[in-house]
């Protein structure tokens, strides 16, 4: 059998195949991301992370354009510690406050890294994850490797250690 597409209708087949094409592109894109990030699962020696937004973004220009699901890179301050949150997956949470004076609380997931023990106010952590706005300055989270590798492996460093 053989299907004949009127030359007026074939230019409307290429979009689906360029619409994937792009998508396939900017997935790729965050693949390569990950492939730097190291081993999952690793707790090494590490020096702090680097000032440079990764993807052009802060908490604050994120907070800012009201954006979540952006993958960070940063470092702040701890201003305040609060109780763990033990509802489903545990995370070990505190509030940092960045150089440009933004703060951002960090939902640490426990059950899949270490805690950082020890952690208190005026401490320095530096942190990779997924930035997600809210009305309160936005939260950190995937600070943590993913077991299934079906997202980028997150982390946190403290005291030149690095939990993930």
């Amino acid at each position: 059998m053989n299907i004949r597409i009127p030359k007026r209708y074939q230019k409307w087949l290429l979009l689906p195949v360029a619409l994937w094409l792009v998508w396939q592109f900017v997935t790729q894109q965050d693949g390569a991301t990950q492939s730097v990030q190291g081993g999952a699962g690793q707790q090494t020696t590490a020096a702090t992370p680097s000032a440079a937004p990764v993807g052009g973004h802060t908490p604050a220009s994120a907070f800012a354009a009201r954006l979540s699901k952006v993958q960070m890179q940063g470092e702040g301050r701890v201003i305040k510690t609060l109780p763990d949150d033990n509802e489903g997956s545990r995370h070990q949470r505190f509030i940092l406050k960045q150089a440009d004076g933004h703060t951002v609380l960090v939902a640490h997931n426990i059950d899949l890294a270490p805690r950082l023990e020890g952690l208190k106010k005026g401490d320095t952590v530096g942190f990779y994850g997924v930035y997600e706005y809210n009305e309160r300055g936005g939260v950190i989270h995937w600070t943590h490797h993913d077991p299934r590798g079906r997202h980028i492996d997150g982390w946190l460093e403290y005291r030149g250690k690095r939990y993930q």
